[in-house]
């Protein structure tokens, strides 16, 4: 039996680096190879700081309007964690408790900040 094609098939013995076209391609799909299947150390650390960073605060941000919502946070954490005590008993109703004391303490922490910002604003 008689095949068309020989076996294995003739190519031309062509180097990706032939020609200046073909050498940019090659470097340009390697790029591309390492971009996705080689993982990076650094662009790992990234993404797992980029994760820490979910909600960033504005830089430009008046800093008085800083204070207020750190105040306003810190009023609804304490809100919210007097709710879920009343709904516990012994030592998770402890635990929310301790909880909410220690926002209460970061609540006087912001409302102190924000007397000193009104204090500088109005000097």
């Amino acid at each position: 039996m008689f095949k068309a094609t020989p076996n294995p098939p003739e190519t031309d013995p062509v180097s990706p680096y032939a020609s200046t076209h073909s050498k940019k391609f090659h470097e340009a799909a390697e790029k591309a190879l390492d971009h996705y299947l080689k993982p990076d150390v650094d662009q790992s650390r990234k993404c797992a700081d980029r994760g820490m960073r979910m909600f960033v605060v504005a830089p430009d941000m008046n800093p008085q309007a800083v204070a207020i919502q750190t105040y306003e946070t810190f009023s609804s954490v304490s809100i919210l964690l007097l709710d879920l005590a009343e709904s516990l008993e012994d030592k998770p109703r402890h635990l929310a408790m301790a909880i909410y004391q220690m926002s209460e303490m970061g609540l006087l922490l912001a409302e102190k900040a924000l007397d000193n910002e009104r204090a500088i604003a109005a000097a």
